[in-house]
């Protein structure tokens, strides 16, 4: 697996390489923490590999499932880690002792997709089984499950104000579920695109973005399920997208190689980046505006200095390897 991150200083240059070598096995997801110094891989061994991002160094591994790990996710504030897995269960790991705060069972086949609420006091998992599963964190039981998706939930992101949990399936729709106990059932489907989703973000002046195999993204209103845009100038499978932080550009990557900044207001792309990185997978905005893009290909990561936090990090970090043990009681959903 690698990654590159790219500066935005209008030309988004300045990538410079760092590998990560500790990965025994293909490389499947990944999740930067908001400051960008934490970087966490799920690779087909079962492992959750954590990194510091900066300094280049596996600071340890997490070892409790027992499948592939197919998705990971870290919350907000950086204290919990959540991993789901082929093994078709979720686990909630925190981040100071790396012990497993919750070992979620409720998904009937393998995991693909986990996120957190803004305010971490929800995870969101979904799988083959076609259903999304809300969990609850102070309890550690399942707080809603949604179904009606007709194939594998393969992406879920949740609104910057917790108003509103989006869905991205292999049927080729998106779905808005309002939070509100009151608007539950007031679904919206999604229609238009014509290939698998494989990615979906707010932004957080409120609008929705998915991305999908048929080569588009389209722009969405969370509201009342309306269409607002489409873009159209990937060539290949869209993999990821996302929002800057003022909501004004989307970064989106595809299997072509290309990466692309788009301006949200008119549409236009503003920018092509084509590098180094074989089959990209993902992309990420930091709080600064740099943009960190990731694919797997090989098992090295492509990263630049962050501007941030350039000259923190330089204590040496054992190695450990850590097998999770639960310290709080697990949760089973029915």
């Amino acid at each position: 697996m690698l990654a590159g991150q790219l500066e935005l200083q209008q030309t988004f240059d300045n990538v410079e390489r760092k590998e990560y070598l500790k990965h025994k096995d293909e490389v499947n997801c990944f999740a930067f923490s908001p400051d960008l110094e934490m970087m966490v891989t799920g690779a087909d061994d079962g492992k959750v590999r954590v990194f510091n991002r900066v300094a280049g160094r596996l600071v340890c591994r997490l070892v409790a499932h027992t499948g592939a790990v197919k998705c990971v996710a870290i919350s907000r504030d950086s204290k919990l880690i959540a991993s789901g897995s082929y093994d078709t269960t979720v686990i909630v790991w925190r981040t100071c002792n790396t012990q497993i705060v919750y070992q979620l069972k409720g998904h009937a086949r393998s995991v693909e997709t986990v996120a957190f609420s803004p305010d971490s006091r929800f995870l969101c998992s979904g799988a083959w089984d076609n259903t999304a599963i809300i969990w609850d964190l102070q309890t550690g039981t399942a707080r809603n499950i949604f179904t009606g998706h007709r194939n594998v939930i393969q992406c879920c992101t949740f609104s910057h104000n917790n108003d509103y949990l989006a869905t991205g399936s292999w049927d080729h729709t998106v779905r808005v579920w309002p939070l509100l106990r009151a608007k539950m059932s007031q679904c919206h489907v999604l229609q238009g695109h014509t290939g698998n989703i494989h990615s979906v973000v707010f932004s957080k002046l409120g609008m929705l973005a998915s991305g999908s195999w048929d080569k588009t993204i389209r722009f969405w209103n969370p509201k009342d399920g309306s269409h607002i845009a489409t873009l159209t100038d990937h060539n290949g499978w869209v993999q990821a997208v996302a929002f800057s932080p003022d909501g004004t550009m989307l970064a989106s990557v595809s299997d072509d190689e290309i990466v692309k900044v788009w301006d949200v207001k008119t549409g236009e792309c503003v920018k092509t980046l084509q590098g180094e990185i074989d089959q990209l997978q993902a992309c990420v905005f930091s709080t600064d505006g740099a943009l960190i893009v990731s694919g797997a290909s090989t098992l090295c990561f492509e990263m630049t200095k962050s501007k941030k936090n350039e000259d923190n990090n330089k204590k040496d970090e054992d190695e450990l390897n850590v097998r999770g043990s639960s310290s709080e009681q697990s949760g089973d959903a029915k």
